[in-house]
């Protein structure tokens, strides 16, 4: 990972080097996990420093850098950024507090700081294009997922409630191998299913719910996402109309979306169908989002987004139609954009079903 960040500075040119400061990002780069550090890159050396709680681990998990104990954070920054004769030092500007900015600031004398998006882009673009490994951390994680979707639907019954759901649904995947949760688990019935983001609560399951489920693990630092929406007792005609509507509308994204094409263009492919169902103005978020050692990651697929999708890209495809104080769909999968089309890495079965 770090051999094309190196490319990239030196196609900048000659004093090109990168600072990078976030978890997300030193993880991508390094391999380890640590919640204290600094990663310095040059087009030809790469530099990772650290305190005390973590060297040890870290000279013995980090094989792709050179690795140093933390002492005075931002004047020993300055001395490895010397030694790399870094005259114009990229940031993670999205990531960076005003704070970092300006100790940087006080001891880089005759280094610029570029305070602009090319560091953020150059780490979205290596990011967003898996490899094999990558891809195989991330079906790893999926796959827990998908039994732990097959777990619950066996648990679900009249009068558990919400929370029990998801409480159940984190303990499954955290006992079957799981790292940590992708994200808070969302399990919301009935009314509450037609909020997105809805909050897990004590409301009991009912005969004629919805249940929106949205959850997913973390295997080597890569996460999975998936959404399931099934019924509970009987499910009215209105509810199985919409149901089939997002059903089509995802399945018409899966079947189209493909690299070279703009991400907005595959964000249509769903949109265009619940539009000409009727419901439109009940889809009310993007199509999906890339997913990776962060859940939410470049690139979107959004009517707003103009980035084109590349081979190796792994994005969501979540439709979904919600209608207020009356009950939401959503059904996602993640997929392995090809040349030709996509891969689906989820498994879980997406017809309706009614517990």
């Amino acid at each position: 990972m770090i051999k094309q960040l190196q490319n990239s500075l030196k196609d900048k040119g000659m004093g090109y080097c990168a600072l990078i400061i976030s978890p997300e990002n030193r993880k991508y780069f390094t391999g380890f996990e640590s919640s204290d550090g600094f990663l310095l890159v040059s087009s030809d050396r790469a530099v990772f420093i650290t305190d005390g709680r973590y060297i040890e681990a870290a000279e013995k998990q980090i094989l792709n850098c050179e690795v140093r104990l933390l002492g005075k954070t931002y004047p020993q920054i300055a001395e490895i950024l010397g030694e790399m004769n870094c005259k114009h030092l990229l940031v993670e500007a999205s990531r960076m507090t005003v704070a970092t900015y300006n100790s940087l600031k006080g001891v880089l004398k005759s280094t610029s700081i570029a305070t602009d998006s090319t560091l953020d882009s150059m780490i979205n673009e290596l990011r967003s294009i898996k490899n094999e490994d990558e891809v195989e951390s991330i079906v790893k994680a999926q796959r827990i997922a998908e039994d732990a979707f097959q777990h619950i639907l066996k648990f679900i019954k009249v009068g558990v409630t919400e929370k029990e759901i998801a409480l159940e649904l984190d303990f499954f995947m955290l006992r079957n191998g799981g790292e940590g949760l992708s994200f808070e688990t969302i399990a919301v019935s009935g009314k509450n299913s037609s909020m997105p983001h809805g909050v897990p609560s004590n409301k009991k399951i009912e005969n004629g719910d919805f249940i929106t489920m949205d959850f997913g693990t973390i295997i080597n630092g890569y996460h999975s996402d998936m959404t399931r929406t099934v019924a509970v007792g009987f499910a009215t005609d209105e509810m199985k109309n919409i149901y089939d509507a997002v059903l089509k509308a995802q399945q018409n994204c899966l079947d189209n979306i493909k690299a070279g094409i703009p991400c907005k263009t595959g964000d249509m492919f769903a949109r265009s169908v619940i539009n000409d169902s009727g419901y439109g103005k009940y889809f009310t978020h993007s199509t999906g989002h890339g997913v990776g050692v962060e859940i939410h990651e470049y690139p979107n697929l959004s009517p707003a987004s103009d980035s084109i999708l590349q081979v190796g890209n792994i994005v969501t495809v979540e439709p979904g139609i919600y209608i207020p104080e009356k009950f939401g769909v959503r059904i996602e999968d993640m997929a392995l954009i090809t040349e030709n089309g996509c891969r689906n890495l989820t498994n879980a079965n997406k017809e309706l079903i009614i517990l």
